[in-house]
Order: C-alpha cells, then sequence, then structure tokens
C-alpha cells in the first residue's frame, strides 16, 4: 500500500531541526507548553523519528530514550525505553502518522535489544495509545500543567524478513525505515 509520507530515523540536522519545529507547533504552539520545558538535555542522546511527506514537509515527530537516559522515566529498569514527544501537525490527523511514528519507535528499541517501551500520555490520548497495545499503569499526574497516565507495553522481537504491518493505518514496513 503506498502512503503519502515516510517516516525515517531523524539523523542529519536538517531532520533534527524538522522535528523541533513540528514540536514547537504542537506543544509550544496548540498546547501551550513551554519552550524550556519542551526542549530537554535528552534531545542530544535520544532517537529521534520524522514523519514527512513525499514532498519533504514534516507531518510528525517523536523519540525514543534507551540506556541511562530513560532510567528515571521507566521505574530504573535499563530494558525499557521511553516514547516522547510524539507529536503529528494539524494537517496531518487522522493519516496514521501517529500510529505510524509509535511503531518505528518501537521498531528502534527492539533494534537497541530493549523489552518494552513506557511513556507518559495525555490523558485525552489513552485510547490512541490502547489501540496500540499499551497498557496503563499507575496514578494520574500533571506534567507541564497536562494531565498525563503512564503506560506501557512489551515488545515482541521482530521475525527476520517479517514486514511489520500497523492495524490502524496499513502502512507496511516500518520495521525497514529504522
Amino acid at each position: 500500500m503506498s502512503t503519502p509520507y515516510v517516516v525515517r530515523l531523524a539523523e542529519d540536522p536538517a531532520d533534527r531541526e524538522a522535528c523541533f519545529a513540528v514540536r514547537k507547533e504542537v506543544f509550544v504552539g496548540e498546547q501551550g507548553v513551554p519552550e524550556d520545558l519542551e526542549y530537554d538535555a535528552y534531545d542530544a542522546g535520544a532517537v529521534h523519528v520524522l514523519a514527512v511527506r513525499q514532498d519533504g514537509l514534516p507531518l510528525g515527530t517523536g523519540r525514543l530514550l534507551h540506556g541511562e537516559a530513560a532510567v528515571a522515566q521507566t521505574g530504573a529498569d535499563l530494558a525499557v525505553g521511553c516514547l516522547g514527544r510524539l507529536a503529528v501537525t494539524g494537517a496531518a490527523r487522522g493519516l496514521g502518522v501517529g500510529a505510524a511514528l509509535v511503531r518505528a519507535i518501537e521498531d528502534a528499541a527492539r533494534a537497541r535489544g530493549l523489552a518494552a517501551v513506557d511513556l507518559h500520555a495525555q490523558t485525552h490520548a489513552l485510547g490512541f495509545y490502547q489501540r496500540l497495545g499499551y497498557e496503563p499503569y499507575g496514578p494520574e499526574y500533571l506534567e507541564a500543567g497536562i494531565p498525563h497516565q503512564g503506560m506501557r507495553r512489551s515488545l515482541q522481537p521482530v521475525v527476520e524478513g517479517a514486514e511489520t504491518v500497523c492495524p490502524e493505518s496499513g502502512v507496511a514496513g516500518l520495521g525497514s525505515v529504522v
């Protein structure tokens, strides 16, 4: 199935800037998160993913913290990564971009040998993450003044040569882009 966008690792400076621009639009502009909270020291060592339209327009982003960077977020478990900063531009919502980004982050986590992924979901997005296999845990809390809930998904190893398909969007082959 052909998609109007691709999801890839954001490895060069231009891709990273595109990720930060999407985050600024969504979190700072739409949700009122202060910039000094949105960008942090974890950005430098995180794995960033970027969804771009075929003409290069950035549509969404997300990041994976792993190793020591994720410990404070995951209950001190080095086998668990932390998905965060998932943002999709208003124009791209409803196209499956968010689900494709989550799957790409999970693939990056698997590639680093992680057994699970945690995230801090804004409570209005709980259903989205539950449809992707995440289960809530712990109490609701405020982060940047917004209600959040901890969630976790155990990862199954990817079988070599198997194609992955996101059921929400029908996007195939995400395992090959990371």
